[in-house]
């Protein structure tokens, strides 16, 4: 399994393209040799393509817009040919957090054309969670399954949030083992505790069993382990991830 950088943790440094390539060289520095693209301000192909190719670093897995998906799935996906992407993403069901029952109802409809035809090229959708699709349907299975259930195993993978696996009150190795097959790629933030609030932590410097975690992951399949922080709560998120990466490597990965 390789490390990643998702990102998104480092957002507010890439807002021009300036910022944003000078954010891959210190990530690069640090030693990851993928990212995640998430979060970033505009960018051409092309542009991305040539700064990955600078630094060194690969482009395992984007989080894209939800409309330019729907709208060109064809270009989304020569875009990331272009850049050597095979994992395409979307951060989260749209309008979710408004109403879960009617917002599944909407995605299924609207994407699973859009998983079809990436799969048809060649390439993977991926969705992201966070802890609402952990509630219970009618039926008593989690809106979770239920993508299981309505997308093929061959449109639509998973990129799993551990940490909001547990945020819902589930056990992130129990889950990663059901999404074996289908999980290549997988988020780790940890979870530390400030009286009796809970906040996201580097991985390794808060509670979560990442022992466990990680020792799932790869009997699932999963080939990169993504380091997300969303908040540093005022520390610097580069120090953020060189300290979950140096505390994954002591672990020999």
């Amino acid at each position: 399994m390789q490390i990643g950088a998702q990102l998104f943790t480092v957002r507010e440094h890439t807002k021009t393209l300036e910022d944003f390539a000078a954010a891959l060289e210190k990530i690069a520095q640090i030693g990851y040799t993928t990212v995640q693209v998430s979060g970033t301000c505009a960018f051409e192909p092309e542009w991305l393509r040539d700064q990955l190719k600078r630094t060194g670093l690969t482009c395992c897995a984007t989080h894209r817009s939800p409309d330019k998906l729907t709208a060109d799935t064809d270009a989304e996906v020569a875009a990331h040919n272009t850049f050597g992407c095979t994992y395409i993403g979307i951060g989260s069901m749209p309008s979710a957090f408004d109403g879960v029952a009617d917002a599944y109802e909407r995605f299924k409809t609207d994407f699973r054309p859009v998983a079809h035809r990436i799969a048809q090229l060649g390439l993977k959708f991926m969705y992201h969670n966070h802890a609402f699709e952990f509630a219970k349907t009618d039926s008593g299975e989690t809106y979770l399954e239920r993508l299981m259930s309505n997308f093929s195993k061959e449109e639509l993978s998973f990129i799993l949030d551990t940490y909001w696996v547990q945020t819902a009150g589930c056990d992130p190795v129990w889950w990663i083992n059901k999404l074996a097959g289908r999980l290549q790629c997988v988020h780790l933030k940890d979870i530390s505790v400030y009286g009796n609030d809970a906040r996201m932590a580097p991985v390794y410097a808060g509670n979560m069993n990442f022992d466990a975690i990680i020792e799932a992951c790869g009997n699932a399949g999963t080939e990169y382990l993504l380091v997300e922080q969303d908040d540093c709560y005022g520390a610097d998120p580069f120090e953020c991830l060189e300290l979950s990466y140096r505390n994954l490597k002591s672990k020999g990965l």
